[in-house]
Order: structure tokens, then sequence, then C-alpha cells
């Protein structure tokens, strides 16, 4: 059993334990359907790894580890119901299955267990822990609004994009590893590199998500494909093909973005993005951050050998499929 295999075990057994359905089940249902559903767990097992690698038992950071993963959980929950997306992880959104009303009552029931959770923490730990998710939370709503203002907008640049990349998705990634090393008592040098170790696979991540919704396969992707395209979703591959395209395909991408036509608007875009290459200047991009990110894990203060979990991590993010 590898590393991630291991605190992947170690987390869903103490998130059987603790997350049930309570009355009413109205409420509590869909937060157990929410917490179960099958997923990557990334965000618990980076709090468990960060703490492990400054020496302390991961164990003594469950309660942090399900903090999180309630958090990033709530946020999808909403974030489906503005996008009107009807599949996550290869299943119905909890809207679709359990209403509107319900979907954000047992969201807004997630962050408040979330920082529940942080009260089990020993209280030396709980003020930094407390701030630090806070912030961090704070940045993933500003993402999601910057996210939605982009649709409206005619071009951005990919400094916007990468700005609201990291508010959104990278900033959850690096609070996940600081939380960790705050629990394992790291020092407040190698905490913050934490942080910037996850904030640049984070941007990774996500620019592979970009890259997965547009060529991945939707059974494996656990979600529609193209779905991005048919939103105006400013993606790296969109605001790339905006930033390259000539005139006359300017003018092809502003038509397919009106077009209510989902399949042909999908092979439209989609069309272009293979002539201007945007794939292949996702995937450089791709690799950037990761070697950013393996700069920032080289400057922590321990032992080699005891961060080739966190570097294999790394590696994994441009081989994922889901």
């Amino acid at each position: 059993m590898n590393d991630f295999q291991k605190h992947l075990s170690l987390f869903n057994e103490f998130l059987s334990k603790n997350v049930t359905n309570n009355q009413p089940i109205e409420l509590y249902e869909p937060v157990s359907y929410t917490m179960n559903q099958k997923g990557k767990r990334l965000r618990p097992i980076l709090v468990l790894i960060g703490c492990e690698l400054f020496g302390a038992d991961p164990a003594s950071a469950l309660p942090t580890a399900l903090s999180i993963e309630l958090m990033h959980n709530s946020t999808l929950v909403h974030d489906d119901i503005m996008d009107e997306a009807a599949i996550r992880r290869g299943q119905a959104t909890v809207h679709k299955k359990y209403g509107l009303n319900s979907a954000v009552l047992s969201g807004d029931l997630m962050i408040f267990k979330s920082y529940n959770e942080l009260t089990n923490q020993e209280p030396r730990h709980q003020p930094a822990l407390f701030s630090l998710l806070s912030d961090s939370i704070i940045e993933v709503c500003i993402g999601q609004q910057l996210d939605m203002n982009f649709e409206d907008k005619a071009k951005i640049t990919i400094a916007e994009y990468l700005d609201m990349i990291e508010k959104k998705t990278a900033a959850l990634l690096g609070c996940s590893l600081q939380l960790g090393a705050i629990i394992g008592d790291a020092d407040a040098n190698d905490a913050a590199l934490m942080n910037r170790f996850g904030r640049n696979i984070g941007k990774a991540f996500q620019i592979q998500d970009d890259l997965l919704d547009t060529y991945g396969e939707e059974a494996v992707f656990g979600k529609k494909i193209g779905g991005d395209i048919v939103q105006n979703k400013k993606t790296f591959l969109l605001v790339k093909a905006l930033e390259k395209a000539n005139a006359t395909q300017t003018k092809e991408i502003n038509k397919w973005l009106k077009s209510k036509d989902e399949t042909a608007k999908i092979n439209g875009i989609k069309t272009i993005f293979d002539d201007l290459k945007v794939r292949e200047e996702a995937e450089k991009l791709m690799e950037v951050y990761q070697d950013k990110s393996l700069i920032n894990l080289n400057l922590i203060d321990v032992e080699r050998d005891q961060k080739a979990p966190l570097k294999e991590l790394a590696y994994s993010l441009l081989v994922r499929q889901t």
C-alpha cells in the first residue's frame, strides 16, 4: 500500500464513523450522499501528509482532514447550483436529486460542521486553523465570483485567468497542506512553503481539469464533457485560443459562444482549439507549475525521502484522467 492509499484508507474509516444520517433526514441525507460519493479525497489526504511530513501522527489531523473535505464539498454543492450542473462524479448533483432548497441548506450545514470539526484539534492549534481556513474560503468565494464574471466578458488575460484559478482551486489545496503542517508543529517558513507548494500543484490541477472537461472521457471524468464550453467558461483553453486567434478565428469563436446548439458548439470550439494547438500550450503550463511546486518542496527543511509522497503527487497530476 503506497502512502496515498494508506492515508485514504485512514481518512475513509474516520469519515464513515463521523458522517451519518441524523434528523431531520431531509437535511442530513444530502450531506451523507455528497460525502459518500466517489471522490479523490485529495484535500484531506494533503492534510494528513502535511502533518506526517513534520513527524506527527497523521491520525492526529483527522478532524481537520474531515473539516476540509466538508468545506470543499459544500462549495461543490453550491457551485453545481450556480452552474446548473446535472452530474457530479458520475451521479446526480444534490440539487437535481433532492431539490434546490435542500441543496442550499445542506451545503450551508457542511460549512458549519466543517468549523465544528476544528474544535476537536488541540486548543493551541485552533486559532491558526480557524484563521487559515476562513481566509482560504474567502479566496475561494472571490475566485468563484471572478469565474462567473468572466463568463460575461468578451476577453480576459492569462494573468486574470491564473489569478482566478489560484483563488478558486489552488488556495484550498495550499490551505490543506498548511493546516496539516500547523498540526505537525512546522515552523512558519516551512508551513508557508507547504501552502505555496499546494497552490502551484493546484494551478496545474485546474489546468488539467480544463483539459479533461474538453478532452476527457465522460464515463471516466464523471461529468459531462464540454460543459465548460457550453457555459462559456473562461478556461485556459478558451483564453489562450482568444489570445492566439486571428480575426477569422475570433469571429468563429464568438459565433459559437452565442450558439444554443450544444453539440455543434462543443465540436466547433474544440476544432478551433485543435487548430490553435492550445491543448499543447496547456500541457506546457502544467509542467511549469509542477516544476515550481517541486522548487517549493525542495526548500522545506525535512529529509528528502520524507518528501516522496508529495513529489509523487505532483507528478501524478500530469497523468490523471478524473
